[in-house]
């Protein structure tokens, strides 16, 4: 015969499970938490919020498009220019990762303080140059310094890019791209400590079937002052300003090419169909302008201006003395 159980021998087995669900649930959420935690490295502490970045990002994805655009009309062949990569590293990381030789172009971003750098990857480097030799877009496998004419070249190249990223930071600052130097080793660059954070765009830029990175270093220290105004909001409120301004400036020109058919009326008289027919060469018709009234200018058929007329050389003219009341 079964065991009947008494209300204290269920009790008791009840509080049992109940405690054993307690611990099974203090672990799970001991487990969550332990996942959610992320290791931060003290040493290379990220300075740059992720909403910076997001609008560094979005700054540089318009660059790559419009420069795609520019490069196109340069090389004479479809080149496509794409966002990689927004990054911060240590100035040492960033020079590990380049080449030997490179090509890699210091310039001055004035206002702003400091050195930045722009690398041209050297499979992209000698592909602009192929092209611009009136070559097929070929690349050297052989890694060798660029000479004298090659770097002309590439730097007439390079003068493009400055001039596209000029444009994009115009939204946040007006500043002027200026090359210092171009150098083939990466190790005699030195702008900042090794140790200082900078932040690296990398773009992939694609022609007739081949590939090389364009990379871009900014030293956070250059933009400390301007990383206020890369807050998302900020940023959009001073990039619509910018859009105003621009295509106000931009309407103002196209205006300036517009013909406009101006008239200056005399004056105006009333009379019957009867006059009319019979008018002949002589006849005097009488106006309702007195001689000292000023005649009324017409632009495109709508009363603007009044005026005095005159002689201008050898031609009829008139003086505008004001706009005419509405």
């Amino acid at each position: 015969m079964a065991k009947i159980l008494s209300q204290d021998e269920i009790d008791a087995l009840l509080s049992t499970v109940s405690a054993g669900d307690d611990i099974g649930a203090q672990l799970v959420a001991s487990d969550n938490l332990m996942r959610s935690v992320v290791a931060y490295d003290f040493k290379h502490p990220n300075r740059v919020s992720k909403d910076q970045i997001r609008t560094l990002e979005n700054l540089h994805d318009n660059f790559a498009g419009n420069l795609g655009s520019t490069l196109s009309t340069i090389q004479r062949a479809m080149v496509d220019t794409e966002l990689v990569s927004v990054d911060q590293i240590t100035y040492s990381e960033f020079i590990m990762s380049l080449v030997n030789p490179s090509n890699t172009f210091t310039v001055s971003v004035e206002p702003l303080e400091g050195m930045c750098l722009i690398d041209f990857n050297p499979t992209l480097a000698f592909i602009f140059i192929d092209r611009m030799f009136g070559g097929v877009g070929r690349f050297l496998e052989a890694e060798r310094e660029l000479t004298g004419i090659e770097r002309a070249v590439l730097t007439k190249i390079a003068m493009s890019v400055f001039q596209e990223l000029e444009k994009t930071w115009s939204s946040v600052i007006k500043m002027q791209i200026r090359q210092v130097s171009l150098e083939s080793n990466p190790q005699f660059v030195q702008i900042v400590p090794p140790g200082e954070t900078v932040i690296v765009i990398s773009m992939q830029v694609k022609m007739l079937g081949n590939s090389g990175l364009l990379t871009i270093c900014y030293p956070y220290v250059n933009l400390e002052s301007i990383m206020k105004d890369l807050i998302g909001k900020s940023w959009v409120d001073q990039s619509k300003k910018g859009d105003a301004e621009l295509d106000l400036t931009t309407n103002s020109d196209n205006l300036q090419e517009v013909n406009a058919e101006i008239t200056a009326q005399l004056g105006t008289a009333q009379i019957t169909i009867r006059d009319f027919v019979n008018l002949k060469v002589g006849d005097v018709i009488q106006l309702d302008q007195r001689v000292s009234q000023p005649l009324e200018i017409y632009v495109r058929d709508v009363k603007k201006y009044l005026a005095r007329p005159g002689i201008v050389g050898k031609k009829t003219g008139f003086q505008v003395i004001g706009p005419a009341e509405k």
